[in-house]
């Protein structure tokens, strides 16, 4: 009986030691496959979350500063539409006065 015991004993040994070289084994590819990654991560020149988020308000304030433009262009376009005058119509003498003086712009758009 002594025998027996003694050999599932040295079978439990080596059964620990094998676990216990997977388990170290299983650490290194962890570590290996986590180094790989990183160095994948770094290659693909990928943006951090802060950069990324900070472009993203940047994006944001920019459409809205256009679509404010887009309004103020379309009254002034509105503005000027308005100011020219109709086939057979006289023009106006503010028309014709910045036609003639080109350095006369300021009476056209504050008029």
């Amino acid at each position: 009986m002594q025998s027996s015991n003694r050999i599932l004993d040295d079978l439990a040994k080596v059964a620990n030691g094998a676990a216990s070289t997977l388990t170290g084994m299983k650490s290194e590819v962890e570590g290996l496959v986590r180094q790989q990654l990183q160095r994948l991560l770094n290659d693909a020149d990928l943006v951090s979350r802060e950069e990324f988020d900070a472009m993203k308000a940047v994006a944001i304030k920019a459409r809205e500063e256009q679509e404010k433009l887009e309004v103020r262009v379309k009254k002034l376009e509105a503005r000027l539409t308005a100011r020219k005058p109709h086939p057979g119509q006289k023009q106006r003498p503010d028309l014709q006065i910045q036609r003639k003086n080109p350095d006369l712009k300021s009476n056209l758009w504050n008029g």
